[in-house]
C-alpha cells in the first residue's frame, strides 16, 4: 500500500491532539500509508505548549521543517526558528520541546522497510 495520490488542495482534515502527554500540540494528517504507518502531517504548537518532560525517541525516520514561529529543545537549550530543518533516524534522542510563541511544522514520518518488501 502507499499514500493516496492527491493534487494540490487545501488540507481539510481535522486537527487532533498530538498525544495524551502533549497539551496544546495538534496534528493534521495530510497523507498516510495505513499499511506501513508512513505519514506526512502538519503539527501546530499553541503559544506556551510543551511536550512531556521526557527525552523523545521513536522507531521511525522523522523529518521536520519549521514553517512559522520557533521551537525550543529544552534538552539542548537551543531555539530553532522558521525555515530550519531536522532529519532524525530511528532511535535518535531529541527534546523535550516548548514553544513560547507557538509554531507550525511540516512533519514526514517513514518507518524502516525491509529491502525485500
Amino acid at each position: 500500500m502507499s499514500k493516496q495520490e492527491q493534487e494540490f488542495h487545501e488540507p481539510a482534515g481535522d486537527w487532533h491532539p498530538s498525544g495524551p502527554k502533549s497539551s496544546g500540540i495538534w496534528d493534521q494528517m495530510l497523507a498516510q500509508d495505513p499499511g506501513s504507518g508512513d505519514a506526512t502531517l502538519l503539527q501546530r504548537y499553541q503559544a506556551g505548549a510543551a511536550t512531556a518532560p521526557e527525552t523523545i525517541t521513536h522507531e521511525y525516520w522523522e523529518e521536520v521543517m519549521i514553517l512559522t514561529g520557533e521551537l525550543t529543545d529544552l534538552g539542548l537549550g537551543q531555539t530553532f526558528t522558521a525555515g530550519m530543518y531536522a532529519c532524525r533516524p530511528p532511535g535518535m534522542k531529541h527534546g523535550p520541546y516548548r514553544s513560547e510563541p507557538g509554531c507550525s511544522m511540516l512533519v514526514v514520518i517513514r518507518y524502516p522497510h525491509d529491502a525485500a518488501s
